[in-house]
């Protein structure tokens, strides 16, 4: 596969204050990338070296083999991008900004309006004739992506674009970006797991300004996560809670009510003592089921704190 941006060693310091400290990234082309971190690891840095709005310290970052650091026309036109809080001309609608957008980048004629309406139709803006002035955080959002599209970009860069929504317009926004799949590499930048989870394939997790995994989702499940044994009794929870816990394969425990969650180191082992246990006690046992780590429980573990 080829790769749409690579990154080497690179570092950004701002007097004695390292905000990046010697990163390596590869995101292959046609992906959709989760760039993940806890608030001031280092996203947004990463992404304006990448688009060309501030210089590394040291190392390299190309995007399909361009330097990013030198700004040439070239590179420049295989980028599209949505800042945390893009800017808009309130006064215009959403075909008139995107046209705006459009010729900025030496887009004419048929291309263009053909790219504005497709476009328009992506985001669910082609009905609207409000102004953007009136425009929810979600439309508004959704117009920036469709902004960052209009140059038919090689390669998509979005930093937080779902940050304070809500549910409908999240929703909104991941969709589009989900319809990208295979037809442009996407960065996605954020500190919402449950948003990486949803559309992206690969990810890579930042912790103050260092990468400190990078594989697909499924790999650091299995890699880093631990699966948890879920176990609902009719009564007797927090005995049998307290015996689970205190079993070699068992790591934390907790109870909610009558079901009792532990993360478990070895599996095999918990499914032959849970029944044990139960038996023990004489309880009625309602349901036992396995869970898969998620993506949270891998970010706990490797930054150990939550976003």
């Amino acid at each position: 596969m080829t790769a749409a941006i690579e990154i080497k060693g690179l570092t950004k310091k701002y007097g004695d204050t390292v905000s990046l400290d010697g990163i390596d990234l590869t995101v292959q082309e046609g992906s959709i990338f989760g760039f993940l971190g806890p608030n001031g690891a280092g996203k947004t840095t990463t992404l304006r070296i990448l688009t060309g709005l501030a210089r590394p310290t040291s190392g390299t970052a190309k995007v399909f083999g361009y330097d990013v650091t030198k700004g040439t026309n070239e590179v420049r036109s295989m980028m599209g991008f949505l800042p945390d809080v893009p800017g808009y001309y309130e006064w215009m609608t959403a075909d008139e900004y995107l046209r705006l957008a459009g010729k900025l980048f030496g887009v004419r004629g048929d291309t263009l309006e053909s790219r504005v309406q497709s476009l328009l139709e992506l985001s669910g803006l082609d009905k609207t004739t409000t102004k953007v002035g009136g425009y929810s955080r979600g439309m508004r959002q959704r117009l920036g992506v469709a902004q960052a599209l209009i140059s038919a970009p090689r390669v998509l860069f979005l930093d937080e674009p779902t940050s304070a929504l809500d549910p409908i317009g999240r929703k909104d926004v991941l969709d589009m970006i989900t319809a990208l799949k295979g037809k442009a590499t996407v960065f996605f930048s954020t500190h919402i797991l449950t948003d990486i989870e949803r559309v992206c394939d690969t990810v890579a997790i930042l912790d103050a300004g260092r990468v400190v995994e990078q594989a697909t989702i499924a790999e650091l499940k299995a890699k880093r996560g631990t699966r948890r044994i879920v176990v609902e009794v009719e009564s007797g929870a927090a005995v049998l809670a307290a015996d689970l816990a205190a079993e070699q394969w068992a790591g934390d425990c907790s109870r909610e009510g009558s079901t009792i969650r532990c993360m478990v180191g070895d599996l095999v082992a918990a499914r032959r003592r849970v029944p044990q246990l139960i038996a023990d006690h004489g309880l009625a046992l309602v349901r036992m089921n396995d869970e898969e780590p998620t993506l949270e429980d891998v970010f706990v573990g490797l930054v150990g704190g939550v976003v």
